[in-house]
């Protein structure tokens, strides 16, 4: 057996035409849906970028216990389990944060492991003077990481140098060197489209409109105080990365139909979140309520084993249920720990996993959906306490935790997960927490009627049905009694 997933960052489902957009440009993901099963109700978990990936590889819940971090040495890795079961497992990425302290060990449980530098501000080319920038943002070159993006940018002439382009390229020479082989499994991710969004021309030529503003493809993480031409021109930028991103993507349908792959080799499109482009009048994540258009995100299986191709699922599926699906599929048991499903009776026949899935934040709103109504559980006390990180990896997302954090710290535990280890303790209080109202209150949904959440309901049957999804969901994470204080739940609700 064999097996592709190929993972984008930040790819809201609206701009695809498999998911009715009727505007963007994205022939090859029409040709996806048309190969494969198609999920119309995929949810994330943990959030954001390394708490997603630190699912997929665990097919478990984390955001209970810890923010931002690496793989913990309690962790059931799946590429690794693979490894172990004497299955290749190959990854190649051009996501920097994988190189970072942050996310610094999920590479290593692959069998091989290849690179592609250069992504939004990755310190890659060292230059000590100023690249040349557009005034709009040559304003902000001191914050974070944006005068390296431009310094980077400098050495993307093409598409192909670009590093979804090597990436790409990296994946595809995989494919030629190993079609002959049995038993692996190839991981292609690139960054985009996340932001900033950075194509070539070719693409953006896509999406012709007449825009004499600013120079504006990185959103910040605020509500919107952009003039209307701004907000268009960067959906415009974004959807112009779609396309790169969908350009892509044809190269690897391409080689599946060219070395005759669909026989024995599941395929795998998914993405670890969406993106707010002016919906809900806010720019991005993280720092807002986690909508539909962040939380609700696209997902295209092929099965050889059922070859399902062309065919919608209505049923609930989550980031959480890819491990025990690849697990499965290569005939290796998920292990205990696992929240996750194979969803291999899913793709063939709708077949329901769940009920109810969390999704949502370490230090934020917990979310939970049934797949019709969502529901956002705000902190009780303004100050968004008890919270601690419970971790043996105390790294933030490019640096370890402080002096100041450490000196905090006691140790706690175990959990049922983390294989009868206890684990340090550590005070997060203020994590996550703005000055966006939003996320102060308490938010309940019914997307079927009301896709955009637009219209918050005030029902307390449903909401009560709602919360005991909540709590329970809760009792089978694990998740600290301090959680349920900062929720303001009983956890035997």
């Amino acid at each position: 057996m064999k097996a592709i997933m190929v993972m984008f960052d930040s790819l809201n489902r609206h701009f695809l035409s498999a998911y009715g957009c009727d505007w963007t440009h994205t022939p090859n993901f029409r040709r996806l849906a048309e190969r494969t099963a198609t999920f119309d109700t995929c949810y994330v978990g943990s959030m954001p970028c390394m708490p997603a990936r630190r699912e997929i590889h665990t097919g478990r819940h984390n955001l209970l216990h810890r923010s931002w971090g690496p793989i913990e040495p309690f962790d059931d890795s799946m590429p690794e389990i693979l490894k172990n079961a004497g299955v290749y497992t190959h990854l190649v990425s051009d996501h920097y944060h994988y190189w970072e302290e942050g996310g610094c060990n999920y590479h290593a449980r692959y069998s091989s492991w290849e690179i592609s530098r250069g992504q939004e501000g990755d310190p890659w080319i060292g230059q000590v003077r100023d690249p040349e920038m557009p005034e709009a943002v040559a304003g902000r070159a001191g914050a974070g990481n944006w005068r390296q993006d431009w310094v980077n940018r400098a050495y993307m002439k093409t598409k192909d140098d670009q590093p979804q382009g090597k990436t790409f390229a990296m994946g595809l020479d995989f494919l030629r060197r190993n079609v002959g082989a049995d038993n692996w499994l190839l991981h292609i991710e690139t960054f985009d489209p996340h932001e900033p969004f950075f194509s070539q021309e070719e693409f953006k030529k896509l999406y012709p409109h007449a825009y004499e503003g600013k120079h504006f493809d990185w959103p910040p993480y605020r509500y919107v105080q952009e003039t209307k031409d701004e907000v268009e021109h960067c959906r415009y930028e974004y959807a112009a990365l779609v396309s790169m991103c969908d350009y892509y993507l044809g190269k690897i349908l391409d080689a599946m139909d060219e070395l005759g792959l669909w026989d024995d080799t599941m395929l795998i499109v998914n993405t670890d979140h969406g993106f707010l482009l002016n919906e809900h009048d806010s720019w991005a994540k993280c720092w807002c309520p986690w909508y539909d258009h962040k939380a609700h995100v696209p997902f295209f299986v092929w099965d050889p084993r059922c070859k399902v191709a062309g065919e919608r699922r209505q049923s609930l599926v989550a980031t959480i249920d890819l491990a025990p699906t690849l697990l499965e599929y290569f005939g290796v048991e998920p292990t205990a720990d696992m929240q996750g499903r194979p969803l291999r009776d899913t793709i063939a026949a709708d077949a329901p996993v769940h009920d109810a899935v969390l999704y949502g934040i370490f230090g934020g709103q917990l979310n939970v959906t049934d797949g019709r109504y969502t529901y956002f559980r705000a902190p009780a006390p303004p100050d968004n306490t008890p919270l601690y990180e419970y971790t043996h990896m105390p790294t933030h997302m490019r640096h370890t935790f402080s002096l100041e954090e450490m000196r905090g710290a006691t140790m706690a535990g175990p959990f049922g997960f983390t294989k009868g280890c206890p684990v340090m303790r550590i005070p997060a209080a203020g994590k996550w927490t703005n000055g966006d109202p939003r996320i102060t209150r308490n938010w309940l949904f019914d997307t079927k009627n009301d896709p955009g959440q637009e219209q918050p309901l005030d029902d307390p049957d449903i909401e009560r049905r709602m919360i005991e999804h909540l709590t329970r969901l809760m009792r089978a994470t694990d998740a600290p009694a301090e959680q349920y204080e900062r929720l303001g739940l009983a956890k035997d609700a």
